[in-house]
């Protein structure tokens, strides 16, 4: 699933593969930052400054084994979240395709892995629709919102 999601990312980054919903018409593209962003040059200097938070807090030395993770933790949340939002949990809705919730899981994914709701409301920014469901990132985009950060539409 991983793989088929990289070679369609690259489709779209490389102009390959052009969207068809209606949401992305419009929205601005930097390509200056995305070729920036991308770069191996940007990649090498992140995991440079995570080694460097590494030898500055000095952890034991089996923390270094950590430092992979630490590497790969887009990937390894999108991997998580996607599967997980489409394999287990349970389904507040009858959305036509196999997206779940996986709600004990997302204390750690600020509300990502709400992933049933998410399909039935796609633009709506809390994916929380229960009383016991909590999107930990809603508060965070609201206050971002109040403070004229990000302007939802």
């Amino acid at each position: 699933m991983m793989i088929n999601t990289g070679r369609i990312y690259l489709e779209f980054k490389n102009g390959k593969r052009v969207s068809s919903s209606p949401d992305i018409q419009g929205l601005p593209t930097w390509d200056r930052l995305d070729r920036i962003g991308n770069s191996h040059w940007v990649r090498l200097v992140f995991c440079g400054a995570y080694i460097a938070i590494y030898l500055w807090v000095s952890p034991p030395l089996w923390m270094y084994a950590l430092l992979p993770v630490h590497f790969l933790m887009g990937p390894i949340h999108g991997a998580f979240v996607n599967w997980c939002g489409h394999k287990y949990g349970y389904r507040n809705y009858d959305t036509g395709d196999q997206s779940r919730n996986t709600f004990l899981w997302d204390i750690f994914f600020v509300g990502e892995t709400f992933q049933n709701n998410h399909h039935k409301y796609p633009n709506r920014l809390n994916f929380a629709t229960r009383w016991y469901e909590l999107d930990l990132g809603y508060p965070v985009i609201w206050v971002l919102s109040k403070l004229a950060i990000v302007a939802p539409r």
